[in-house]
């Protein structure tokens, strides 16, 4: 089977800064994929250059074996229909009503009617849990429904591919527990394959059952695999340092 999206000798950087070098793996259909490490490790960056935000500095981003940066620019809008993000800080237009932040992808790239579009609007708002809520401005709602409200507009044109950029930040750990719920809900009931950038390790065992762990120090992936096999078995210390951090600060 042919993974959904693969990366290849990927290099990161800013200028003559080398955020992280020769990153190489594959996210299959049906994965929670977790890209974890420490705060300033180079997750955010990664996110940008697979969701078509920054270009690498060298290698390949393949979303279905076609590589993403050495498409025109209507071959990567067309990959982009493919997937949804949902952006650490949510990005509602805080003009617009949360129907109407849902409904934009829905006006911008699809030919259905108002009638339609508020159809799926209510439908993607009733899979995360604010049915009746189209009305209410983002500055109105707490923030794990605004949360919810960013990944129903993420779902909207039912993405293949579903990114999220560190979802429990700013969370209280019952909602977080809510969202990570939500992402397994997703995975099995739409079919997608979810890559999640996260350093929290809750989510990280919740959810995930396939990962990479970027490091600072020798600016490379040093494990993948399922993080719960990573904590079983893995030798390096800067991988067991990283997954056993709340006992060690429990302790």
């Amino acid at each position: 089977m042919q993974p959904v999206l693969e990366v290849r000798d990927l290099d990161l950087g800013y200028d003559d800064y080398v955020v992280m070098r020769n990153l190489s793996f594959s996210v299959n259909k049906g994965d929670i994929f977790i890209v974890m490490g420490v705060n300033g490790c180079g997750k955010s960056t990664l996110l940008k250059s697979l969701i078509g935000l920054r270009m690498p500095t060298k290698g390949k981003v393949l979303y279905y074996g076609k590589s993403f940066w050495d498409e025109d620019e209507t071959g990567q809008k067309n990959i982009m229909r493919r997937f949804g993000v949902l952006y650490q800080g949510g990005a509602l237009w805080s003009s617009l009503t949360v129907g109407e932040n849902v409904a934009l992808p829905l006006q911008l790239y699809t030919k259905l009617s108002c009638q339609q579009i508020q159809e799926v609007v209510a439908l993607k708002l009733s899979l995360v849990g604010l049915e009746g809520c189209e009305d209410y401005f983002p500055s109105g709602i707490s923030g794990g429904m605004r949360k919810r409200a960013s990944l129903a507009r993420a779902i909207a044109l039912d993405p293949d591919i579903i990114f999220f950029d560190e979802p429990s930040s700013g969370l209280d750990p019952i909602n977080a527990r809510k969202l990570d719920d939500l992402i397994l809900e997703l995975r099995d009931g739409l079919g997608a394959t979810v890559v999640v950038i996260t350093h929290e390790l809750a989510s990280i065992f919740a959810v995930g059952n396939n990962s990479v762990f970027l490091d600072t120090e020798s600016k490379a992936i040093i494990a993948t695999g399922d993080p719960k096999a990573l904590l079983a078995n893995s030798k390096d210390p800067r991988v067991i340092q990283f997954l056993t951090r709340a006992r060690a600060q429990g302790a």
